[in-house]
């Protein structure tokens, strides 16, 4: 699942081959899109909320109309399933990563493949901040730099020993940051490929790696459960995060105060340099197996028809998707640890 940039809409994807959207204040269902033929397996809102891309087992990325639903293109090409789709800074470009052991580049507009990347096969691709630059990761335990308009190879990074799982470029794009199987984060200068430290500390594999805002601190979290937060420049741990459930995904608040993953919001204000701005402040929402917790602190308890395979939280809103195929929408009164 995923939330609309404004957060008026949720976006969910389904084995049962369906793209729903969600009206966040209502709950009520905005639109079943059908025309995926197998699961889906990715999804991304354009940057101005615009347009959705799905991927999906069957090898094809759809784009959608996120207003009406109407089908606005098929990118067709890829003869494996979709692992990752994301959108460019600008919206202009979709680049998608398969099974088929390719990533590629598609006109946003026209649907036209633009660019070929490495025969590989890739787990989790990524934009720089300013388009220009492409990153991909790989099972084969690669990191792959590569220009977005030409599709040519800049760099290829080698240090991980496994599956490499997920990838993240600095604020100014200088650096990038992966995450492997092999239990390590590893830091890239971008514009060369080069080594720049490993972050050493978890002991299973890394699901999930993020820079803050101001790119002075990566974020990775591990199917150890920790999520652990670094000095970007030095390398050196700042802090470790002790939770009961694994985060796949992760990313941070614009303030850098909190970090926001697929199963809530998480404050991370003590680990920072200076008090935080009362404005710039989340409602600390988080989904463990059982129950809601607001600023760590346990508050609704899940039954077992309620929780969940998938969560997404905005501004005190919780969204809860059930093995079942339905979802829940929750919204909690900020400060008052109540529905």
């Amino acid at each position: 699942m995923a939330f609309s940039p404004d957060g008026k809409l949720v976006v969910s994807g389904s084995d049962d081959r369906t793209v729903r959207f969600w009206d966040v204040a209502t709950g009520a269902a905005r639109g079943t899109l059908k025309g995926h033929s197998r699961s889906i397996s990715s999804m991304a809102f354009s940057p101005d909320g615009k347009l959705v891309a799905s991927g999906s087992d069957d090898t094809t990325v759809r784009l959608w109309d996120a207003a009406t639903g109407a089908a606005r293109g098929t990118l067709e090409g890829h003869s494996n399933s979709i692992y990752s789709v994301t959108y460019s800074p600008d919206g202009k470009l979709v680049v998608s990563g398969s099974d088929d052991r390719t990533v590629r580049l598609w006109d946003a507009a026209t649907g036209a493949c633009l660019a070929e990347g490495p025969s590989v096969e890739v787990s989790c691709v990524a934009f720089s901040p300013d388009g220009k630059l492409v990153a991909s990761v790989s099972h084969d335990g690669t990191v792959r730099l590569w220009e977005a308009a030409t599709g040519a190879t800049r760099g290829t990074p080698d240090g991980h020993s496994d599956w490499v799982s997920s990838i993240a470029f600095s604020p100014d794009g200088k650096l990038v940051a992966s995450g492997s199987h092999d239990g390590m984060v590893r830091l890239w200068d971008a514009a060369t490929g080069a080594a720049r430290s490993t972050l050493e500390g978890h002991s299973s594999w890394v699901n999930s790696v993020a820079f803050s805002p101001d790119g002075k601190l990566v974020a990775s979290s591990s199917r150890d459960r920790p999520v652990r937060l670094w000095d970007a420049t030095t390398g050196v741990a700042r802090g470790i995060l002790n939770l009961d459930v694994v985060i796949q995904n992760l990313s941070f608040s614009a303030s850098g105060q909190h970090l926001k993953t697929d199963r809530g919001v998480l404050d991370i204000s003590s680990f920072r340099i200076g008090a935080s701005s009362s404005s710039n402040r989340l409602q600390a929402l988080f989904v463990s197996d059982n129950w809601v917790a607001e600023e760590r602190e346990n508050i609704l308890w899940l039954p077992p028809d309620y929780r969940a395979t998938c969560v997404a939280v905005w501004n005190g809103i919780v969204v809860l998707g059930h093995s079942s195929g339905n979802i829940s929408f929750l919204e909690f009164k900020q400060g008052t640890k109540s529905l």
